[in-house]
């Protein structure tokens, strides 16, 4: 790993997020040249500036739709990591022009100026609500993974393009844990849209780790997909309670469930790749690999196949209350 990020000079976009600084991070561990952080909000630069005081960062203010801005940025870039987006899938379904202008258009720009520029390898961010998706963020994300698959193909680039495919990040700024927090601190319910939902988890520092392979093995638009078990809401809810309730003076008895039913956009269960792709899946340790039909079209060759794999939140095994509750004391998160 450190062969391919020592003396290199990267480009983090949304550098600032709870996934875009972790990756930043770890790179530091690897020596590079320079990391440059492209992040719209100032006062994200400056709270990623205390935390993390290093010669090597360049904090760029500035968004991914301003073409000018990303052809600055990427000048002298040797390797791109993908993060920033409209993530929330609440508020992709209220501004879809917004989520489209960013994740899509926004994406464009990037893949266009890392070709211009003869970046050596680019890794995008996806997600889980790219599969199937019936929301605006999972169908934008579905045609930035797509964008960034294809485009060593479509523009003859001989960049290594790759994307990651995440489930939820355990912990991440605007994910379910901190808004448990909150509820257990201020109240008397938590809020669950239904008490048979199931989510796919990770942890920030695996879905980093997961980053840095796919920046290792990606060739022609893989999609890589980190091996994970899932979780029940309410399973974690409930350990979340039993947990943190006495830490704000409260009884965990006390504390009730209110099931609020689906946002818009949301799925019961999320897949994390279909039996359709698993045509075009081979899998290596720790993770799957979901190749590029496109690049097999022209005569590349499948290593092996999963035909008819479904990779499935509400089919695979769940993590127990108690294996929960070691993820979550593991990873200090509670």
């Amino acid at each position: 790993m450190k062969n391919i990020f020592k003396n290199k000079n990267i480009l983090v976009t949304g550098g600032c997020g709870s996934i875009g600084s972790e990756i930043v991070k770890q790179l530091l561990n690897y020596d590079p040249n320079v990391i440059r952080i492209l992040e719209r909000s100032e006062a994200a630069h400056f709270r990623l500036s205390q935390e993390i005081q290093s010669p090597k960062l360049r904090p760029l203010i500035g968004d991914i739709r301003d073409k000018r801005r990303v052809d600055r940025a990427m000048r002298g870039i040797d390797i791109v990591f993908h993060a920033a987006a409209m993530k929330h899938v609440p508020m992709c379904e209220y501004n879809p022009s917004e989520a489209v202008s960013v994740n899509v258009f926004g994406t464009q720009n990037l893949v266009d100026a890392a070709v211009e520029q003869d970046v050596k390898r680019f890794i995008g961010i996806s997600t889980d609500k790219a599969v199937n998706p019936i929301s605006t963020m999972g169908a934008t994300k579905l045609l930035s993974e797509k964008i960034i698959a294809n485009a060593s193909i479509s523009g003859g680039s001989q960049i290594r393009f790759g994307c990651v495919r995440f489930g939820n990040v355990l912990a991440s700024s605007g994910s379910i844990i901190p808004l448990f927090e909150r509820q257990i601190k201020d109240g008397d319910a938590v809020t669950i849209t239904s008490k048979s939902t199931t989510r796919f988890f990770m942890s920030i520092p695996d879905a980093v780790a997961l980053v840095l392979g796919a920046a290792r093995l990606a060739h022609h638009g893989e999609i890589f997909v980190l091996k994970m078990k899932a979780m029940k809401i309410i399973d974690l809810a409930e350990v979340l309670v039993e947990e943190l309730a006495p830490r704000y003076n409260k009884d965990p008895k006390r504390i009730k469930y209110q099931v609020i039913g689906m946002r818009p956009g949301e799925k019961e269960h999320e897949p994390l790749l279909t039996k359709e792709e698993s045509v075009y899946l081979s899998e290596r340790e720790g993770m799957y690999v979901i190749h590029n039909p496109v690049h097999l079209q022209y005569g590349a060759k499948l290593p092996t196949s999963k035909k008819n794999f479904n990779y499935y939140s509400g089919t695979v095994p769940y993590l127990s209350k108690d294996e929960i509750r070691k993820v979550l004391y593991d990873n200090k998160i509670i």
